[in-house]
């Protein structure tokens, strides 16, 4: 189930397109990559939902990686949950496991470099 701010991506049509919109719109992308059989994605579910609501200006998508098993793959998933974050369509950094203090400041400054970023082009 995700939050009206994480947006769940369930096939790879979907998957694409919101890659795609992010490029276009020069969002920040979190994805977390879970899956329903894992206690810590579980854990980490709801902390990832408050960073949404704090930080509407990054694209948060949640995958599960039964369902989208070539996109895990694509992007190199091999434990849940994975957090990767996407500029540009390209991975800029990524954090495994459901380390909640340091998911909290990865995204917290990656938010404050796209935000620099967007007020240097303005």
């Amino acid at each position: 189930m995700a939050d009206e701010k994480v947006f769940a991506v369930h096939s790879p049509e979907e998957w694409r397109s919101k890659l795609q919109e992010a490029i276009d719109t020069k969002r920040l992308v979190v994805v977390d990559f879970t899956a329903t059989w894992c206690g810590p994605c579980r854990f980490i579910s709801p902390v990832f939902v408050e960073l949404s609501k704090k930080f509407p200006e990054i694209l948060f998508l949640k995958v599960d990686v039964d369902e989208l098993k070539d996109v895990a793959n694509e992007w190199q998933v091999r434990a849940m949950p994975t957090f990767i974050f996407i500029k540009d369509g390209e991975s800029i950094d990524r954090l495994v496991g459901a380390k909640k203090e340091e998911l909290e400041s990865k995204v917290a400054s990656l938010a404050t470099e796209a935000a620099a970023t967007v007020a240097t082009r303005v």
